[in-house]
Formats: C-alpha cells, sequence, structure tokens
C-alpha cells in the first residue's frame, strides 16, 4: 500500500489491533506542526471494520491524556476506514530508536500507568497493554492502539483478543474468559515492566511459532519474576501480577515508578 486518501506512505511501522500502522507525511490540510503522522489503517471493510473503526475513534475521543498519542485526523476511502496519529521518533519499548536508560525505561512504563488510568476514570479499559504500545519519549512514554479499548458496561462492545505476541501481556483472568477489569491493564502494565527490564518475559521463552503451544504453555504455566529484577521493582512487578483485589490502581504504580526513576 503506497498511501490512503491524502496520506504518502513513507514504510511500514508494523501491525496492531486489527490493523497496519504507516509512517506518512503529513497532508498540508492538517494543522499540525509535523513533518510525519502515524497512520493506522483499520483491516477489514463493511459493516464489522465501520464497527471498529468507531470504537476506537470513541475510545480516543472520549479520553484527555498527555499520556495518550494525539488523535489528528480520520477518514474512509473505498470502504477502507483509516485514522491519523503523532509520530513518535522514539519508537517503542519493544523496538527503541535507540536503547533506553533503567530509568528511561521506568518512566515510560509510569507513563503509560499514567495513560491507563485515564482510561479508567473514563469507564474504558486497553485490554492490550505491552511494550510494542509504550511509545518512548523525550519525557517519558505515551500509550497507543486503543483497538481492543472496551466500555466497562455490562453487554458492551469487544473488539476481540490481541495478537499472539501480546498473550504473555495480557491477565489470565481476561484469557479465561473473566470480564476486562482496571485490574488487568495493571497486570500488562507489570509483565511490560518485567519485560523491559528485563528481556524476558514472565512465563520465559514461548514457542511462538506454534500459537496452541503458547497459549498452553500460558495456561499450564504460574507466571515468575527473573531473580536478577532489582528488589524494588521485583515487588511492584508481583503486587500487579497479584491477587485482583491487592493490585494497586495504574494511578498508584505510576507513582511508585515515578519515584523508582529519579
Amino acid at each position: 500500500m503506497e498511501g490512503i486518501a491524502d496520506y504518502e506512505f513513507v514504510r511500514p511501522l508494523g501491525a496492531g489491533n486489527h490493523g497496519e500502522f504507516y509512517l506518512a507525511r503529513r497532508p498540508e490540510r492538517l494543522p499540525v506542526d509535523a513533518e510525519y503522522v502515524t497512520v493506522k489503517v483499520v483491516g477489514g471493510t463493511g459493516q464489522d471494520a465501520f464497527r471498529r473503526a468507531t470504537r476506537e475513534l470513541k475510545a480516543f475521543a472520549s479520553v484527555r491524556s498527555p499520556f495518550l498519542v494525539t488523535l489528528y485526523d480520520a477518514g474512509q476511502q473505498g470502504g477502507v476506514f483509516y485514522y491519523s496519529m503523532e509520530y513518535v521518533e522514539g519508537g517503542s519499548l519493544a523496538g527503541p530508536a535507540e536503547p533506553p536508560s533503567r530509568d528511561q525505561t521506568v518512566r515510560a512504563v509510569a507513563c503509560a500507568a499514567r495513560a491507563a488510568q485515564a482510561l479508567h476514570d473514563e469507564g474504558l479499559v486497553h485490554r492490550d497493554i505491552n511494550p510494542a504500545n509504550v511509545l518512548l519519549t523525550a519525557g517519558g512514554g505515551k500509550l497507543s492502539d486503543l483497538g481492543l479499548s472496551q466500555v466497562l458496561t455490562p453487554g458492551a462492545t469487544i473488539t476481540g483478543m490481541g495478537g499472539l505476541t501480546s498473550v504473555e501481556f495480557t491477565d489470565p483472568a481476561l484469557l479465561q474468559g473473566d470480564d476486562p477489569t482496571p485490574g488487568g491493564d495493571v497486570w500488562s502494565l507489570g509483565a511490560t515492566l518485567h519485560w523491559a527490564t528485563t528481556g524476558h518475559g514472565l512465563y520465559g521463552e514461548l514457542p511462538t511459532h506454534d500459537p496452541l503451544l503458547t497459549l498452553r504453555r500460558v495456561y499450564s504455566t504460574t507466571p515468575s519474576i527473573r531473580p536478577e529484577l532489582e528488589p524494588e521493582l521485583s515487588e511492584l512487578v508481583g503486587s500487579c501480577i497479584g491477587d485482583l483485589a491487592e493490585r494497586p490502581t495504574a494511578s498508584g504504580l505510576a507513582d511508585r515508578l515515578y519515584r523508582l526513576s529519579s
């Protein structure tokens, strides 16, 4: 794909929930001070794609936070839906432009926790917080890709599960069919922090070549914190992935991470 509407694509940025991300040149009509933007092309066409795109845009529009990526524009071309947002040059924790320091990593997760709290305050959960969705900025980080966000209302729309690479960052209760909760996002933040600071997941090396084996490993393995993780962060990760009733709020997690990154 070379572009969509008046967006000229420069290169792919990877796949996200129900769509592909591209680096694109900013159209002249777009009143933002940036040379490049990120465009998400929502997968599929027809009513399902329309509902999916609408859900994502509503999630973006309902929350205001400096720790969430900024939405610029949205549209449809030939039955394909897209929206554009700010481009963060630092990359993500999963693919940084330059390897972040320990303190940069901790601050980035703290910022993602702030963003998650903003969602929770508006009755939303993200449902797919993982290193690829935590973008690195000069001041810390921003949380992106609200493609799985769900309103915390019985019977509200659900956009499905994330990709296979997200499974190890998903609260096991959600994988087993429980309703999404803010505590599930906190579990994901803890798993993201663990991976970003140790280079290892809570389930060890997963057989990602085989989806069935990956899910079986996650279902049958107790999450384990690496012994080399420094005690303060280890304790914090443990509280995030522990009993739901005893997990910190996303805001409380952010406060503790900020203190540990100073």
